[in-house]
């Protein structure tokens, strides 16, 4: 009787069986729940605030891209199955079924495109294979995670250097996938766009059997040679981007099954390709964390969609919020498109900001599954990309004339928590 509607519902996915329950709870000695005077907590947050600081000349847009990856908590009701990737001759049509796998079917397929951060307007260039050392083309990867997306490479300086060289090859070819659909100067035609995803698949291939096309194709090959993962995650990314291709992509969702197979997809699964570098407690395994990583995905792209609703009308004539649920609670497309904030809209908004909360806690006790140098990373990236809803509840749930984002004095405050945090402290 005092459940919400969202656990309501997932109660009833967990019935059909269509998805699976996660229900994580790590070693007691993972979090010991330790008792420290105030005066050390203080003491300890300045020398952190201190450290913090770099980040303050960041974006809030990057911290979206910061480590798509995360944990498993037993309060938020289930997760589904991961999609089977579909090939690009039969790419997901606007209003297409979606058929998911079976549990025991799954794959480490989840995907990625935490967040994805906005792009500058450049076009990354290509630099061949033979111009280049192999350390130079790392340094290639370095200068360009470097000016596109700085907290992410701050947060990659938490790692060793193999590490860091492996974040930035797949930070690059994330981005490079990303630009194919949503970059400066793209084609505006749909079929030319599917023609060059093919192609890039194809070069995907070749990154994996060791036979890279140019100089940052060989970085990511060479990592995956140190850290090898699977290929399924990859894949769906790329199928994300093809439904956000216009006229052949998806413009509605209908259900919120629908949404998050694009959650998923341009979310989830960059935690799945960063997992295996980042790394696992011994007493945890990559099977245990993989469900938190895509949960983390999917909170952090709910976010993003319900920030920039506006937005997305207005620029792209997309609503990314289900129609049954908008349906649900009376709130009509005209209704987004003239930005109307009224009391069924307050509702919708405060029943898709539950759901988003609903998978940050699901993420959250996956963190010290999460070797330590992987922690502070995905903490942080948590709890500073999750005040942005308490941004939008602050706004008056006006998503469509007020931004929300979280300030640098936030960030400040939070980033010691967060590394108080990850050692099991109880802040």
């Amino acid at each position: 009787g005092n459940m919400t509607c969202f656990e309501q519902s997932s109660m009833t996915r967990l019935r059909s069986n269509k998805y699976y329950a996660i229900d994580v709870e790590p070693p007691a000695t993972a979090n010991r729940g330790w008792r420290i005077s105030p005066t050390f907590t203080v003491a300890v947050a300045v020398l952190c605030a201190l450290l913090a600081t770099a980040l303050l000349y960041t974006t809030q847009d990057h911290i979206s891209a910061l480590y798509g990856l995360v944990t498993v908590n037993s309060q938020a009701p289930v997760i589904r199955a991961p999609y089977s990737y579909v090939s690009p001759r039969n790419h997901v049509a606007r209003g297409a079924p979606l058929q998911a796998l079976q549990v025991s079917d799954r794959q480490t397929d989840t995907k990625v495109a935490a967040p994805k951060p906005k792009l500058k307007k450049a076009a990354i260039p290509t630099v061949a294979l033979g111009d280049q050392t192999p350390e130079q083309a790392y340094a290639t990867v370095e200068d360009i995670m470097q000016e596109y997306a700085k907290t992410f490479y701050l947060g990659s300086k938490f790692f060793s250097l193999e590490k860091r060289k492996a974040i930035w090859a797949i930070y690059v070819w994330c981005r490079r996938t990303d630009e194919l659909v949503d970059g400066p100067d793209v084609s505006k035609d749909a079929n030319e766009l599917l023609a060059q995803l093919e192609v890039w698949e194809d070069r995907l291939d070749n990154i994996f059997a060791g036979t890279p096309k140019d100089s940052m194709d060989y970085a990511l090959s060479a990592s995956l040679a140190t850290f090898p993962t699977s290929k399924q995650p990859y894949l769906d990314m790329i199928e994300g981007m093809r439904m956000d291709l216009p006229d052949v992509g998806v413009d509605r969702y209908q259900t919120w099954e629908d949404l998050y197979l694009y959650c998923y997809r341009v979310a989830s699964t960059v935690g799945l390709m960063t997992l295996p570098v980042m790394g696992v407690q011994p007493w945890s395994s990559f099977d245990e964390a993989t469900p938190p990583a895509v949960a983390l995905g999917i909170a952090l792209q709910i976010t993003n969609i319900l920030r920039d609703v506006g937005e997305d009308w207005r620029d792209r004539g997309r609503i990314y919020l289900p129609l049954e649920d908008m349906k649900r609670f009376g709130v009509t497309e005209q209704q987004i498109a003239d930005g109307i904030v009224d009391e069924n809209y307050i509702n919708l908004m405060k029943f898709e900001i539950q759901r988003a909360r609903d998978y940050y806690a699901l993420a959250k006790k996956g963190v010290p599954m999460l070797s330590n140098e992987g922690r502070m990373p995905v903490q942080s990236s948590l709890d500073l990309y999750s005040q942005i809803l308490d941004s939008i509840e602050k706004n008056g749930y006006d998503n469509f004339s007020t931004r929300a984002y979280v300030t640098d004095t936030q960030k400040l405050l939070t980033l010691p928590l967060s590394w108080l945090r990850t050692w099991g402290i109880p802040i």
